[in-house]
């Protein structure tokens, strides 16, 4: 079957490898649609943790089922389905206690194992989701939206804050989407003006602030002095994170939903007359799945503009390196099997 590995920092290329047998408990899964997420382009970089080589990326996908054998979990040959790429070990302490998206051991598709961008892969049938009524486009993009899904739920937000989410690139576009599904008054900030203006059509933005244009200043005038109770960084950029300290109202919350290679520094002083709660937040939970596939059943959360680019698989390698380039514009890029 044909595979795209990635066999160290700046090289990926295309190779036939053999397809999987089928194992007792899991589900061969034909790949249709394989969305490109920053993960993968760090990956690519070098700037990816938690990251060996060589690999094969790809952990946003949906695809049919093609064998599987019966069992309780209802999934069927031919059934349409979306992959939560998330393995689990089910024993540690985090996943005792529910969080399995922060599991001691966690094994992610496409990070530390290999992942979907190949035709076929084998999968237990435990991350496996039906998704029937839905696109296969919308099914591949259920696992980044239920990142910001989740980060939303972890800040326990309240109808009416005024929530500040840095960066508008997919993910916290996501954040920004179930943010306003709450009843927050979202402020969206980016360097990209034209990125800010799709922050408000697409999730529904009141605010907008360009973060080169004195964003202390703005968030002042926005929130009457009070800065806002609730700040979600989706950047993963060092400086950006260590700015978001700044921007967070007195008793607030500061959620780092990217992940950057590096050390975060902080003034404890500021931190501590604020008395502010820092928060991560990784990945996502079943319930978190559950949230993105009723918004995207009822039509809250769309996915047509969401997708910006597109690219068959056999010509996904020429079309990788424009989508690492800014003047790309890429939001979202979708490769098609």
């Amino acid at each position: 079957m044909k595979t795209i590995i990635c066999e160290h920092p700046d090289k990926l290329y295309m190779t036939e490898t053999e397809a999987p047998s089928f194992v007792p408990g899991e589900a061969l899964v034909r790949i249709r649609r394989v969305g490109i997420c920053g993960t993968d382009m760090h990956a690519y970089k070098g700037n990816q943790p938690f990251f060996e080589y060589p690999r094969i990326l790809g952990h946003e996908l949906s695809g049919i089922v093609e064998r599987v054998e019966d069992d309780a979990s209802g999934i069927r040959a031919g059934d349409q389905v979306a992959i939560i790429p998330y393995m689990a070990c089910g024993a540690c302490i985090a996943c005792r206690a529910g969080k399995t998206n922060c599991c001691t051991s966690m094994q992610v598709l496409g990070v530390h194992r290999d992942g979907g961008m190949r035709e076929v892969i084998s999968v237990p049938t435990s991350l496996l989701i039906r998704t029937e009524g839905l696109t296969l486009d919308q099914s591949a993009v259920v696992e980044p939206l239920a990142i910001g899904a989740h980060a939303v739920r972890r800040s326990e937000l309240k109808r009416g804050e005024f929530v500040l989410v840095i960066g508008a690139g997919p993910i916290g576009l996501g954040v920004m989407a179930f943010a306003k599904e709450r009843g927050a008054k979202v402020i969206a900030m980016d360097i990209h003006d034209e990125r800010l203006s799709f922050c408000r059509s697409w999730a529904g933005a009141e605010f907008t602030i360009n973060a080169r244009d004195n964003p202390l200043e703005k968030l002042d005038g926005i929130t009457g002095g009070d800065y806002p109770t609730v700040v979600f960084d989706a950047t993963g950029n060092v400086q950006s994170m260590g700015d978001a300290f700044g921007y967070v109202a007195h008793g607030g919350k500061l959620i780092f939903v990217g992940l950057v290679r590096a050390d975060i520094t902080f003034n404890d002083p500021e931190f501590h007359k604020r008395e502010l709660t820092l928060m991560g937040s990784r990945n996502a939970t079943p319930e978190d799945f559950d949230t993105v596939l009723e918004a995207l059943r009822c039509g809250a959360v769309g996915v047509e503009r969401y997708i910006t680019h597109r690219a068959p698989f056999d010509g996904m390698l020429e079309q990788f390196q424009h989508w690492l380039k800014p003047e790309s514009k890429v939001i979202k890029a979708m490769v098609e099997l």
